[in-house]
């Protein structure tokens, strides 16, 4: 696990209205990343016989950036509160939406001398971690690892999802403050709320992510109605060039710069680079049995190592 190992949630999930701690996120963050690991390695006793997940309090240290004796305090005092934690969204179905209520986790353990949390998912979180074709919402954990408030950490998984589009929807203010998981009751005034929650939350993720955002309130009469954001990607540092030209058999002709997801599942899915990589993945693997799971597979370890493909430049296969 490192900074470019993806989060990724059903965009229902996404949407879902629930309150909890920055410990609690991050703990179900790192815990989504190791249940994915472990499905795309094809270990499915961890969905199937609900083998617990094990999140290691040295990988919260290390992702994180926290000292250890506050990680050790955190995660035991998160899973007192986790398992307890609910979350309500909308499901579609044949005939309507249901408005679903559920709890994260079913079952939590901290163990003392290993310094170790085991986690299992309750049912109906798996298939929105785990079982994804479409309609989901991905980002590399790094770009969290320095927000240190759980309002920020929400706010940015709800505007990452808007991210290509660069503006979100109105959010009226009560649908807003549940899903950032303002409590009710607190922050009720306005002022309070800016100051407290949101203004500090839009100053964390322009400080310490690779978005910049601002948002806009309306009004309804002379009370605050809904707010709405606009979102901007931040200009990449442009590293020095040290080559008077470009050669096409060097590294830098192999990078990802400047290419979106929807570009990187453009590349995975050329026949040409299919038949050129498939000796990456094994047959029994999900990526090596749907289409999906290949995409999915190839956009990860496009973002995590580009220099591996090698063959050709990246983006010929853009050209098919």
């Amino acid at each position: 696990m490192d900074d470019r190992s993806l989060v990724v949630k059903e965009n229902s999930l996404i949407h879902a209205s629930y309150s909890l701690t920055l410990v609690e996120q991050r703990l179900l963050l790192l815990a989504i990343i190791v249940i994915r690991e472990h499905t795309h390695n094809n270990e499915l006793d961890y969905i199937a016989f609900d083998k617990p997940i094990k999140i290691h309090a040295h990988d919260y240290v290390q992702q994180f950036g926290v000292d250890k004796q506050t990680a050790y305090k955190n995660l035991k005092e998160a899973t007192k509160t986790l398992f307890s934690r609910q979350f309500s969204y909308q499901e579609k179905r044949k005939k309507g939406v249901a408005n679903v209520t559920s709890r994260w986790v079913s079952d939590i353990a901290y163990i003392d001398n290993e310094a170790v949390v085991e986690v299992m998912f309750t049912r109906s979180v798996i298939p929105l971690i785990t079982e994804l074709e479409s309609n989901l919402t991905s980002y590399e954990i790094g770009q969290v690892k320095h927000l240190t408030s759980g309002y920020a950490l929400r706010l940015y998984e709800l505007l990452i999802a808007w991210k290509n589009k660069g503006i979100s929807p109105k959010w009226p203010i009560d649908d807003f403050r549940k899903k950032i998981g303002v409590e009710d009751g607190k922050y009720s005034r306005m002022g309070q709320f800016k100051e407290k929650v949101l203004d500090f939350a839009v100053e964390q993720i322009n400080d310490n992510t690779e978005m910049t955002v601002k948002y806009k309130q309306f009004k309804k009469g002379r009370r605050i109605d809904s707010f709405q954001f606009s979102i901007k990607t931040k200009p990449k540092p442009k590293e020095k060039d040290v080559t008077p030209s470009r050669d096409i058999n060097t590294a830098d002709m192999f990078t990802i710069e400047g290419l979106n997801d929807k570009q990187l599942g453009r590349i995975a899915r050329n026949p040409t680079f299919m038949a050129e990589y498939n000796h990456l993945v094994s047959p029994t693997s999900l990526a090596g049995q749907s289409q999906q799971g290949w995409e999915f597979e190839m956009v990860n370890r496009l973002k995590k190592d580009p220099k591996q493909f090698n063959k050709r430049p990246i983006r010929e296969y853009l050209d098919y």
